[in-house]
């Protein structure tokens, strides 16, 4: 297979074939993100791309799902994620399931009846970054949409039969926004009603704009209670009518997993357990990205 420069996948993606077929992000803006910066948009060329089929046709035959990268591969033209669709679809017979990243620039780029067709093509979810539900947290770091956009585009991506997963972000309004962020990003999350939400801990970097903001005084990072607070805010804030809420990620000071409404006092609880020290956090020298 055929990777160049830094490939990144959701943690569901594990196990998943990974097909590159662009280059970097077509964002490439938010100020938290340094996975693409000084790379170029670019898509793969076709060639390159068919022979990475080929190869998955004869090798990886036990599994079952295919993740396209990079960083947004759905604002691919539609005809060309058609017929790269059909591809997968001859050549690798027993896939049941595509996934690619999509924001929400990408998908208001997809009427309806686009995304329909994708999904009776063989696209089966999308990953979709929205960060915050907090209009203020969300220009400030670049993200180039507002919330109702966001909640626009998820409700399409469900209304089209295309599972949705939703990431988020703890700690990215900082500690006079914190409450804000989290209530908002709730409230975003009710209104698309997302199969899945990831929950993710800020980790800044030294090789993004947030990063320099935080080096030059300008940013200030809340601490791990203040993000479980947040964590905590989010999951009461948020009304799912059966989806999956987890903060299991590296990055996460705590392991959360609760389906919706099901789960929702479970989870605060747990919370509350490890606000009050019954519960021990991940250390600083054990999170990752």
């Amino acid at each position: 297979m055929d990777y160049q420069g830094i490939i990144i996948r959701p943690p569901s993606e594990a196990n998943s074939i990974i097909l590159q077929v662009t280059r970097g992000c077509s964002h490439n803006k938010c100020t938290f993100c340094g996975t693409y910066k000084g790379v170029r948009f670019a898509f793969k060329p076709e060639a390159i791309v068919q022979q990475d089929i080929g190869f998955a046709s004869r090798y990886c035959q036990r599994q079952r799902r295919v993740f396209i990268t990079d960083g947004d591969a759905l604002v691919c033209p539609q005809r060309k994620l058609l017929d790269l669709f059909g591809n997968i679809r001859r050549q690798l017979p027993w896939v049941t399931r595509i996934g690619l990243y999509g924001n929400a620039k990408s998908i208001r780029e997809k009427t309806l009846e686009d995304l329909k067709a994708l999904r009776e093509a063989g696209l089966g979810i999308i990953y979709m970054g929205l960060e915050s539900g907090d209009d203020k947290t969300l220009k400030r770091i670049r993200k180039g949409v507002n919330a109702d956009t966001m909640v626009e585009m998820g409700q399409r991506v469900r209304q089209a039969g295309i599972k949705l997963s939703v990431t988020v972000l703890l700690g990215l309004a900082g500690p006079e926004r914190s409450q804000i962020h989290a209530q908002a990003t709730g409230r975003v999350l009710s209104a698309m009603d997302p199969n899945y939400v990831g929950a993710l801990s800020l980790m800044v970097l030294p090789n993004t704009p947030l990063g320099k903001d935080y080096a030059e005084g300008r940013f200030e990072l809340i601490g791990p209670e203040a993000m479980l607070a947040e964590l905590k805010s989010i999951i009461a804030h948020t009304r799912l009518s059966g989806g999956l809420f987890h903060a299991n990620h590296a990055s996460n000071y705590l392991p959360v997993r609760a389906r919706l409404p099901r789960d929702k006092e479970a989870g605060l609880c747990l919370i509350d357990d490890a606000l009050r020290g019954k519960i021990p956090l991940r250390s600083e020298s054990l999170r990752a990205l």
